[in-house]
């Protein structure tokens, strides 16, 4: 089977093809080294042109022992032709850019809530929030109303992402996905971020063919991830959904789809329509300490509400009964740390990108958003 064979592919290969080039949420196992837009996408290196910075350095990856294992799987496993595939990566270029940004950040600078949350709840990204909400308004209530997710939480994820499809990224997803999957530098869990960016990029190279298009044309972030909703390409089957009805998922320039995606990848991942209240609540904690085992317990609410404040953990409004709760810290540096509880909701955002921070500014912005729209 050619790698561009062109047949009938089933209506919804059709529409995951047709989203990629456009994006699905980072998945756990890489939602750590997923750095959301800021103004701008990327810091370029003064010595190199913008373009130098996307496109990267042409290699032959079809002479890495395991390209070839993955040429070999691909054949064996999908029907891919080896001779196509390594024509296709004779074209591809290795991104050591994208190598310096999936890095953690060095040891020793210690977090700053402060600091993160005012590169995402300023004026430019609450305006831009603004205006995506009152031209889109519409398509958020109709994905409250059928997934229960709140407008704001949707609007602040989309605004985290891409500033509401500014900054989508552009990097040619499989330069970033072959260098990435054979590539990935140094850490821990090495072997298996490259495992997950071998999945995607075997998955990539199925939309690719089964829609009949050009896999090079697809792009993204450094890390892969595509659209204004910044998804992974293996998890728009998952999650993408075709929200304005025009028989396709588009998710670089239709908002609906992107709005209904965001809420559907939420409702897949948790969310809980029926859980009353806020995401968070603001807190305190007794100098005793004894809330300490609290901390620091995974990305989950397991923990009830009597067993928070039994510790210590005093909050400024009654938490809803018959809910569990986490403890998060927010630190502030040299500042006193910020603490909240969390509902499950808001841990839920938590798996769109692994991290406190991530989440609160979430909350943050999409409250911001709404309070400048007079809500």
């Amino acid at each position: 089977m050619k790698l561009n064979s062109q047949y009938r592919p089933k209506l919804a290969v059709m529409l995951l093809a047709a989203a990629l080039g456009t994006g699905a949420a980072l998945p756990p196992a890489e939602a750590a080294t997923h750095k959301p837009a800021r103004k701008k996408v990327v810091k370029k290196p003064a010595a190199k042109p913008a373009s130098d910075y996307y496109t990267g350095e042409f290699v032959n990856f079809g002479q890495w022992k395991d390209v070839q294992q993955f040429f070999d799987e691909m054949a064996a496993k999908n029907g891919f032709q080896r001779s196509e595939l390594e024509s296709l990566f004779l074209q591809l270029r290795y991104l050591d850019s994208a190598v310096q940004l999936v890095k953690p950040a060095p040891p020793g600078k210690p977090k700053n809530w402060q600091a993160y949350s005012s590169r995402f709840i300023e004026p430019i990204r609450i305006n831009a929030g603004v205006n995506f909400w009152n031209t889109n308004r519409e398509a958020l209530e109709r994905a409250e109303a059928l997934y229960g997710v709140p407008a704001e939480v949707i609007v602040g994820i989309i605004g985290v992402e891409t500033i509401y499809g500014r900054d989508m990224g552009k990097f040619r997803v499989l330069d970033v996905l072959a260098t990435l999957a054979f590539s990935y530098p140094e850490a821990p869990n090495r072997e298996a971020r490259m495992a997950f960016f071998r999945s995607e990029l075997e998955q990539t190279l199925l939309y690719a063919r089964q829609a009949g298009v050009d896999p090079l044309s697809f792009t993204g972030s450094y890390a892969g991830a595509v659209g204004m909703v910044q998804f992974m390409p293996g998890n728009i089957a998952k999650f993408a959904v075709d929200f304005d009805g025009d028989g396709k998922i588009d998710l670089r320039n239709s908002a609906a789809d992107a709005i209904g995606s965001v809420a559907a990848f939420l409702v897949g991942h948790g969310w809980r329509r029926e859980d009353p209240g806020p995401l968070v609540y603001p807190a305190t904690v007794s100098p005793a300490r004894a809330w300490e085992p609290f901390i620091n317990q995974g990305l989950e609410a397991k923990f009830r509400a009597e067993d928070l404040i039994a510790a210590g953990v005093a909050t400024t409004s009654s938490l809803p009964p018959g809910m569990l709760y986490g403890l998060v810290d927010l630190q502030n540096g040299s500042e006193p740390t910020e603490y909240w509880v969390g509902s499950n909701n808001f841990y839920t955002i938590t798996q769109y990108n692994r991290s406190y921070f991530y989440a609160m500014s979430v909350v943050e912005l999409g409250r911001a958003v709404r309070l400048s729209r007079g809500g």
